[in-house]
């Protein structure tokens, strides 16, 4: 019987880590849904600064699976910025593998020097509103000098490295950090899809995989033994056993105070979009 139990301990140990190992790693394609990510209606850009964005919104956006939208506006027919760009979400419906997926955007507005920025769907756990608030604030200075492409990669890249899975990897690769101190997605309390970024890291999920199996296996080995039918109730005798004496004890009281949070920036933030897509967001001018 143990020996039977050794070996198919032995085999679901290895059937686990090999499945933990498979699922771990991410097969990265080019965007499915998205083909176009630079919209320059503004004309802000030249030919060569558009086709060097839309290569590097495609890259960035296979390494974070996030479509990295940049929107130039020469006037939105009187709708706040924020509205347009909820509206453009509800109607055009972009994503990285699908409509309505994943998807950050940079829009600004010629027009009243308006910048706004939104993240939908994976970007709303990972680019929350004070990570934009942060990015926001980096930009800013570039676009109030008219340096537009030098703002918009910035967006582009400073997204990205809060969106990858592994910042240290995508530092390494293409040099470039984020700010350690901004509030961004890759924490155990944010989530994608309901999980933290680190739970699709092969090596968690190696580790989680061979805590199973070791729990699964002790289990097994536990229950092939004898069991134990004595327990605290087996030489009571119930007809005379009884409770002679309770008493209760008041021992402390806590009482904890907390400061409601004040808003410093109405309106400013993230919502949901008048189709029903939540996100996240920041405003401000240039």
């Amino acid at each position: 019987m143990r020996n039977w139990l050794t070996k198919y301990s032995i085999f679901l140990l290895i059937f686990i880590t090999i499945l933990a190992a498979f699922s771990g790693g991410k097969v990265k394609a080019a965007s499915e849904n998205q083909k176009q990510f630079i919209f320059d209606d503004a004309q802000l850009l030249t030919d060569t600064e558009r086709m060097d964005l839309e290569n590097l919104a495609e890259e960035l956006g296979e390494e974070t699976e996030t479509a990295l939208l940049i929107l130039t506006l020469d006037g939105t027919d009187g709708k706040d910025i924020k509205k347009y760009v909820q509206d453009y979400y509800d109607e055009e419906a972009p994503g990285y593998d699908q409509p309505f997926g994943n998807t950050a955007i940079l829009a600004i507005d010629m027009e009243e020097r308006d910048i706004y920025l939104a993240g939908f769907k994976r970007a709303e756990d990972y680019l929350d509103d004070s990570t934009l608030d942060y990015i926001r604030e980096e930009i800013t200075p570039a676009l109030s000098d008219g340096d537009y492409f030098e703002a918009f990669s910035t967006f582009m890249q400073e997204s990205a490295y809060y969106l990858v899975d592994d910042p240290t990897a995508f530092e390494n690769e293409y040099g470039y950090s984020g700010n350690a101190d901004a509030e961004n997605g890759y924490t155990e309390d944010s989530t994608s899809g309901g999980m933290p970024a680190f739970f699709y890291h092969w090596g968690f999920q190696l580790i989680i995989s061979l805590v199973l199996a070791g729990i699964v296996v002790s289990i097994m080995v536990f229950q092939s033994g004898g069991r134990v039918t004595v327990n605290g109730n087996t030489y009571m005798d119930k007809r005379n056993s009884k409770i002679v004496n309770r008493h209760d004890r008041f021992i402390r009281k806590t009482v904890t105070k907390q400061r409601k949070p004040q808003n410093n920036n109405p309106g400013g933030g993230g919502g949901i979009t008048g189709g029903g897509h939540s996100h996240s967001g920041s405003r401000g001018k240039f």
